[in-house]
C-alpha cells in the first residue's frame, strides 16, 4: 500500500510519540495530575490540588505583617540601654517587661526632668503588647509551655486530654449521625420521624447548652463528650442524606435491572456515591467540634487547651493565650490535612461521576 507525501514523516511522528510514552523514567517528567486525555482544566475541580509556593508566601505575608505591626520602631539607643538596665533588675515575668519600659517611656515624654540623662523617649508601634504580642514573644511562651508544661500538667498531656475528648465526641457523632442521615436519605417514613427532631435542634448552638450539659452530666469528661457529641452530630446527618440525594438514580436503576438486592445496591452503590458528601461533613464536623472543645474546656476543666487559655486569661499572659490558640490552629490544619489524604486514597473517583 502505498503511502502519502508525508507518510513516512507521519510514522516517524507517531513511533518517536510511541516511544517516549513507553520509556521507564517518563513518569518523572509528567506533571502531577495532569491526564492526557483531559481537554478541560478551568472549571475541572480534579485539577486543582493547590500551589505549595503560593502557601509558603501567604504564611510568610501574614508573620511579616505581625512582625511589624508589633515591633517598637524608633527607639532612641539610650532608651535601648535602659531597657538592658530595666530587664536586668526587674522579677517579674518576661511578657511585662516592654510594657514596663514602654510605660516610662511615655513618662519621660510627658516630664522629661523625671528620667534625667536620658533624651524624650518617641517611638511607633502599630499594636502594643496588650493588643498583640510580638511573634517572638509568642514562641518564647510556646518554647517555655513545652519544656515547664502549665497548670501541672504537660504540654503533651494537655494536647492528649483536649484531643481524646475531640476523638470521642466526634465518632460517636459519626457513628451515630451517618445511620440516620442515610436512613433520611432513603426512607419517607424515616424521614417524617427524624425531621423534626433535626430540624429543631440544628439551629442550637451548641455553646447555648453548656449549662444544661452541666447540670445533666456535671463537670466531667461525660459532659464535655456529651456536648462535642451534640456539635457533630447534626452535621453528619444533614451530610450523609446530602450524600445520598446526590446519588445519581440512572445507577440505582441499572443496578437493579442486573439483578442487585437492596443490601448490594447500598453498599455498591449508594455509599460509594455518598461518601464525598460524608468525608465534606466530617471535615466541617472537626472545626466545629474544636471550637465547641475549647468553649466546653473552659468551664469545668483542669487540663487541655482550652482550659490554659482560660487561666492565662486571668493573668493576662497574651504570649500564652495566643499560643494554645495556634496549637489549636496547627491541630486543625493536621487533622484537616489527615482526611484529605484519606479522602483521595478511600474515594478516587470523587469528581469523575
Amino acid at each position: 500500500m502505498a503511502e502519502g507525501p508525508g507518510g513516512h514523516a507521519l510514522k516517524d511522528n507517531i513511533d518517536q510519540q510511541s516511544r517516549q510514552s513507553n520509556w521507564p523514567f517518563n513518569w518523572l517528567f509528567r506533571k502531577k495530575g495532569s491526564n492526557a486525555r483531559k481537554t478541560v482544566t478551568f472549571g475541572d475541580a480534579a485539577e486543582v490540588s493547590g500551589a505549595l509556593p503560593w502557601t509558603i508566601a501567604s504564611l510568610a505575608v501574614i508573620l511579616f505583617v505581625w512582625f511589624i505591626a508589633t515591633t517598637v520602631w524608633g527607639l532612641p539607643s539610650e532608651w535601648s540601654d535602659y531597657a538592658e538596665e530595666v530587664r536586668a533588675g526587674l522579677t517579674e515575668d518576661e511578657s511585662y517587661r516592654q510594657r514596663d519600659l514602654l510605660r516610662d517611656c511615655e513618662k519621660s515624654a510627658d516630664d522629661p526632668s523625671e528620667y534625667p540623662g536620658l533624651p524624650p523617649c518617641s517611638y511607633t508601634q502599630w499594636l502594643s503588647e496588650s493588643t498583640l504580642p510580638h511573634p517572638l514573644q509568642v514562641w518564647d511562651a510556646a518554647w517555655d509551655f513545652a519544656r515547664n508544661g502549665y497548670s501541672g500538667f504537660t504540654l503533651w498531656q494537655h494536647l492528649w486530654l483536649s484531643f481524646s475528648r475531640l476523638a470521642k465526641g466526634l465518632f460517636w457523632g459519626v457513628a451515630i449521625g451517618v445511620p440516620i442521615g442515610l436512613a433520611m436519605g432513603l426512607s419517607n417514613r424515616w424521614r417524617g420521624i427524624f425531621d423534626p427532631v433535626v430540624e429543631l435542634l440544628r439551629p442550637i448552638p451548641p455553646l447555648a447548652l453548656i449549662p444544661l450539659f452541666i447540670v445533666w452530666f456535671g463537670i466531667g469528661e461525660e459532659g464535655k463528650v456529651n456536648l462535642l457529641l451534640f456539635a457533630a452530630i447534626w452535621i453528619m446527618v444533614i451530610a450523609a442524606r446530602s450524600g445520598v440525594l446526590a446519588v445519581n438514580t440512572t445507577k440505582v436503576h441499572a443496578a437493579y435491572s442486573l439483578g442487585a438486592s437492596k443490601a448490594q445496591v447500598l453498599r455498591h452503590v449508594i455509599l460509594p456515591n455518598a461518601l464525598p458528601e460524608i468525608f465534606t461533613g466530617l471535615r466541617v464536623a472537626i472545626g466545629v467540634c474544636w471550637g465547641t472543645l475549647v468553649a466546653a474546656e473552659l468551664l469545668g476543666a483542669s487540663s487541655g487547651l482550652g482550659f490554659t487559655i482560660f487561666k492565662a486569661r486571668q493573668f493576662f499572659l497574651l504570649d500564652l493565650m495566643l499560643s494554645a490558640v495556634i496549637l489549636i490552629s496547627i491541630l486543625g490544619v493536621t487533622m484537616d490535612v489527615a482526611m484529605r489524604m484519606a479522602e483521595k486514597r478511600l474515594i478516587p473517583w470523587r469528581g469523575k461521576g
